[in-house]
């Protein structure tokens, strides 16, 4: 239950820094191109990076999971995604698994566009 209640604590204060940052870097920029979003995904992408390298490479191991599920699938997972599945391709691609990598990548994102067209395409047909 603990788990539960660190990941759910850190997936609001993520979503609320998603808005916060997709807000502002919206008006600095335009909307014109999703700037806010792209903020988010690459600095979401770096966060990952450093808090799992730091909880796999410089702590003790009793107590990383509960910051772990806290701040990699709580605040991040709030916050982008994109960064779990950032590090899921590294973590493919680290173990020797490139071709494993490769397909995950292309068919994630070939799979998820595709999925969002059509829920547009039903969506449109039931109107």
């Amino acid at each position: 239950m603990k788990a539960y209640l660190l990941v759910f604590l850190g997936a609001g204060f993520g979503g609320m820094l998603r808005h916060g940052a997709n807000t502002a870097v919206t008006r600095a920029l335009g909307a014109d191109f999703p700037w806010g979003i792209f903020f988010i995904n690459v600095t979401g992408c770096f966060a990952m990076g450093l808090i799992a390298g730091w909880l796999a490479f410089r702590t003790q191991h009793g107590w990383s999971q509960d910051v772990r599920l806290l701040l990699t699938t709580g605040v991040l997972g709030g916050y982008t995604t994109f960064s779990a599945f950032s590090l899921d391709f590294a973590t493919l691609w680290e173990r020797g698994a490139q071709g494993t990598a490769v397909v995950y990548v292309l068919g994630s994102v070939v799979l998820s566009l595709a999925a969002v067209f059509l829920g547009l395409a039903l969506v449109r047909m039931a109107s």
